[in-house]
């Protein structure tokens, strides 16, 4: 896509981390190198195929490296590489929001669920 493409910035971004899990992968990722098996438990409900899907777009678009060290058992790691640390920076206030006002969502989730049944 070309940059005359997006609308804005935010537009931008959320073309690389939209979707559910990318920006989960990416937190859990910022702060440390996390084999295969530790971002799946770290993020639970998301599905094996989902993840590795997540983590390839995440590596192609440059955002996530990953090292197969060839291994028996195998041994994958994943970090981030510079360019994706800097998108990670930019999420933290977002994550901070999230933290600050975890009741309020938590309450507008549910109150949410029940104008929906």
């Amino acid at each position: 896509m070309k940059r005359d493409m997006f609308t804005c910035g935010l537009d931008a971004a959320l073309a690389v981390i939209g979707g559910k899990w990318k920006p989960l992968i990416m937190f859990h990722l910022a702060h440390d190198t996390r084999r295969y098996g530790e971002l799946k438990r770290a993020i639970g409900a998301v599905s094996h195929k989902m993840l590795i899907q997540q983590l390839k777009e995440l590596e192609v678009d440059g955002l996530v490296h990953r090292v197969d060290h060839k291994e028996i058992p195998p041994r994958v790691d994943y970090s981030l590489t510079e360019f994706g640390q800097t998108l990670a920076n930019a999420l933290v206030p977002l994550c901070e929001w999230g933290t600050a006002h975890a009741t309020e969502v938590s309450e507008m989730m549910t109150n949410r669920e029940a104008r929906t049944r």
